[in-house]
């Protein structure tokens, strides 16, 4: 007998009908001897008809009165369900939030969990009750000491779910939903998608912050940061959907349930070596015939950055071992001639060559989705004079390269900054060695990003720190980070250029949390790109398998599809096209890495694919 947690969204409870299919699938779970607490969303478009009544009597509803109405969505969910489940002769028990012991911070509309008091939810499963709980919803205390309802934000649910799961020491946690579990990409715009039995927690939280959103990314965070064993399924078969390996079970500590440490580890890895390639031609190619090249001599390439150009030239910089830079050279002066842009002649392009660098690495789930986090890295590494020379960041990682004298300091400065033990630094880690996972695992498209740089800033510490801290006091996430190599200007006036991503919807708020910056600089300006699509393959054996991003980049260029920005971790390559290339990029990457399958079933519904 198992204790399982499971949550059924919104399409699945649509209508009577609906409900009445889950009740009785969950009496035969029960039937099977299962303990079972089941999370409800609010049925089917319940949220957005609520919402649309609140915008029809204010343009502006206060956030507090607004977690009132919402919240009274699943409230309709769990009284139905339970009702339902009566009637097959079912003991169960509706429950809100608070009546669950949900205990969130004290912010409407977004809050974040702090703990889950279980004692009234152990005893009702002890007594036989299955427990139907209202997922998107806790309770907080106000400055008054008095219970506050609040909300979890997008998602909700499916953090309630997975956070029960992990407060109550649930077997496992299955999300129903109206696809057959996580595909390999949208379906709705890759008619080949497959499923895939098995992805890790690492690889979900990337293709989730990606877009994915079939399971949300603090949902994943919390199986993974636990241990949850978590399941997504379809509501309308028996099929056994896709697992999400996170690892062995780990207690919840002191600091919150979801406002533990977002930093778990830090590594460095010292001898790195940087290439610099300036004034690159801007056409599709460009990229994979670079990258072909060097996969083809052996070089093993680890981070990738392509910064926003200027006029028709791009700028790319990579990071291989120290002791390949000779080689590494040749080949890139060989690929450059082949272009038209041999270094050092006039119009062509510049080519530069640094050893004795070393990378520091913070990693951690859902870094980027918490804005703080990396401009506090940077804080850190510029209050002790350490220039960054190139930046990567991804939802469980970001990475810098530094000076490599200053890398034993950055290392120790990082886990001074985010209270790391001992067993928690990693010197000069072992390279990967899960040969046995997919290079890419799946392929993601985000339509909803705009792309913006801040050009010719000080190249100095603490730029690049200043500008995340500007946005992350703003409250805005930035999705991807890129400094060029490019320089401008003379010693010691020189500056760069930094190029980021962000969602659409925050572009003007970061162009005016970014001002007062940027006025005490002179001749820095915020300037805006072109519509862009972001096209990104994960996968969890990338690190192991040469050539990964070769393959992207050539898939692309056979396309004729230009490469605006690239951005590369341990785990992710992602590449930034123009908008109206998005879908058509999404299904040739997905090709190029035979992702296809026979043609995924999806049931009609509409929670979004993952």
């Amino acid at each position: 007998m198992a204790l399982l947690v499971q949550k059924f969204g919104g399409t699945s409870v649509a209508d009577v009908d609906r409900i009445q299919a889950v009740a009785r699938r969950i009496a035969r779970s029960r039937e099977d001897g299962h303990d079972l607490v089941i999370v409800v969303s609010a049925m089917g478009h319940t949220t957005d008809e609520l919402t649309g009544l609140a915008r029809a009597i204010s343009s502006d509803p206060p956030r507090r009165e607004m977690d009132m109405l919402l919240s009274t969505g699943e409230q309709v969910s769990i009284a139905l369900l339970s009702m339902a489940l009566h009637g097959l002769g079912v003991p169960a028990m509706s429950m809100t939030g608070t009546q669950a012991g949900i205990v969130t911070e004290s912010a409407h509309g977004r809050a974040r969990i702090l703990e889950i008091r279980t004692e009234r939810l152990h005893h009702l499963l002890a007594d036989g009750h299955v427990l139907v709980v209202a997922g998107f919803q806790g309770t907080s205390s106000s400055a008054a000491g008095t219970p506050e309802i609040t909300t979890l934000g997008r998602g909700g649910s499916d953090t309630s779910a997975v956070a029960l799961a992990a407060a109550l020491g649930a077997d496992a946690c299955e999300i129903y939903t109206d696809v057959p579990g996580v595909l390999t990409t949208d379906p709705r715009k890759v008619a080949d998608a497959q499923l895939m039995a098995e992805v890790t927690c690492n690889e979900m939280l990337e293709l989730a912050s990606l877009g994915a959103a079939v399971l949300h990314p603090r949902a994943v965070e919390i199986a993974r940061n636990y241990g949850v064993p978590l399941i997504v399924r379809s509501s309308w078969s028996e099929a056994p959907g896709t697992r999400l390996t996170s690892g062995t079970a780990r207690p919840i500590g002191h600091g919150g349930l979801e406002l533990g440490k977002p930093v778990d580890g830090a590594e460095l890895e010292d001898d790195q070596g940087l290439i610099a390639l300036a004034h690159v031609p801007d056409c599709p190619g460009v990229a994979a015939q670079l990258f072909e090249a060097l996969g083809a001599a052996d070089l093993n390439v680890d981070l990738i950055v392509q910064a926003t150009h200027e006029g028709a030239s791009n700028d790319i910089a990579f990071t291989l071992p120290a002791t390949d830079l000779d080689r590494a050279q040749l080949v890139c002066r060989e690929v450059l001639a082949g272009l038209g842009a041999t270094p050092g002649e006039e119009g062509g392009a510049q080519l530069s060559a640094e050893a004795g660098l070393a990378k520091l690495s913070i990693a951690g789930a859902g870094i980027m989705g918490r804005p703080g986090v990396a401009a506090r890295l940077f804080d850190t590494l510029a209050r002790s004079g350490i220039n960054l020379r190139l930046i990567a960041t991804s939802e469980v990682k970001v990475s810098c390269l530094v000076a490599g004298d200053q890398g034993s300091k950055a290392l120790r400065a990082a886990a001074e900054a985010f209270e790391l033990h001992e067993s928690q630094l990693r010197p000069n880690p072992e390279p990967p060695t899960q040969l046995h996972l997919p290079a890419v695992r799946g392929v993601a498209l985000d339509l909803g990003q705009a792309q913006v740089a801040v050009r010719r800033v000080p190249d100095r510490p603490g730029t690049a720190a200043a500008v995340c801290r500007s946005l992350a006091d703003a409250g805005i996430c930035l999705e991807a980070i890129v400094q060029s190599e490019r320089t401008h200007g003379s010693a010691p006036q020189l500056s760069r250029d930094i190029s980021f991503t962000l969602k659409r919807d925050d572009r003007a708020r970061a162009e005016l949390a970014l001002a007062p910056l940027l006025q005490q600089w002179p001749g820095a300006r915020f300037e805006e790109g072109a519509a862009i699509a972001r096209v990104s393959a994960v996968g969890a054996g990338m690190p192991c398998t040469a050539g990964t991003a070769a393959r992207m980049f050539r898939a692309l260029a056979d396309q004729g599809i230009n490469i605006e920005l690239i951005a590369t971790s341990e785990i992710r390559t992602s590449c930034v096209v123009a908008e109206a290339e998005g879908v058509r990029a999404l299904q040739t990457v997905h090709a190029a890495f035979d992702l296809g399958g026979e043609v995924a079933h999806r049931a009609e519904g509409s929670e979004a694919p993952g």
